[in-house]
């Protein structure tokens, strides 16, 4: 199988009616985050659906094609092949990957492309490794390596590892972008939902400082009256 193959049978399942959709959902328009992002508003479930079946005969000098692609779901099948790739490699062959993956970071350029993929590779491969690379991304310019070093911690979260996270929150917590608000406060909240208190003591701390956008995703779960009381700052 190979890449003409691949982005032929992409381009079959090409769905004009939700194009202008994905495109509105995307922040695609002039100016904003994704200008200029093409889809051919493929599901999630037809993107992996591909990326599974040519998963094993797509080699990682190949798949840089598709991640250099102007098509947005081109990327996210890419990144949906390295998942696979990770998920049935050894160890060292899971180090190529995520060097691999590092080096791309310009290309893994959305919101989605970067949930997909830095919890299920970065952040599985970091879980027993020295973790520094992801403040040095949260310390980026880069709107998406900074998403890339919270929305990594998912995989540390799961294992109750909630340090990596609650540190790389201290550092994007004045990020006026509201991709890394939602990303550290959905991340911060899924902490609580494994330990509350985790959640509570970090928010005693920083909850009269932090975003409005960040501290509303972080309490999403919370009792109504404890919710109201965290937004008129009252605990």
């Amino acid at each position: 199988m190979s890449i003409e193959q691949l982005k032929s049978e992409i381009e079959k399942l090409k769905n004009p009616e939700k194009i202008p959709i994905y495109q509105n959902f995307f922040k695609t328009g002039k100016g904003e985050y994704a200008e200029g992002d093409i889809f051919y508003g493929l599901s999630i479930l037809q993107s992996r659906g591909i990326a599974k079946k040519y998963f094993s005969t797509i080699s990682l000098p190949k798949l840089q094609t598709l991640l250099k692609s102007k098509i947005h779901e081109e990327r996210l099948i890419a990144l949906e092949i390295l998942n696979f790739k990770y998920e049935n490699s050894d160890e060292k062959n899971k180090e190529q990957i995520v060097s691999f993956y590092l080096k791309n970071t310009k290309n893994i350029n959305n919101w989605d492309l970067v949930d997909t993929s830095a919890p299920y590779i970065l952040g599985d491969f970091l879980l027993k490794k020295n973790r520094n690379v992801l403040y040095k991304l949260a310390q980026s310019k880069s709107l998406w390596e900074k998403r890339i070093s919270i929305i990594s911690t998912f995989a540390f979260i799961k294992q109750n590892q909630f340090q990596d996270t609650l540190r790389i929150s201290e550092i994007l917590l004045s990020d006026k972008h509201d991709l890394i608000q939602k990303a550290v406060g959905w991340m911060l909240r899924e902490a609580g939902k494994k330990e509350i208190n985790v959640l509570k003591d970090f928010l005693k701390t920083y909850y009269k400082a932090m975003p409005r956008t960040t501290l509303r995703y972080a309490i999403e779960k919370f009792p109504e009256e404890e919710r109201k009381k965290y937004l008129k700052g009252e605990i």
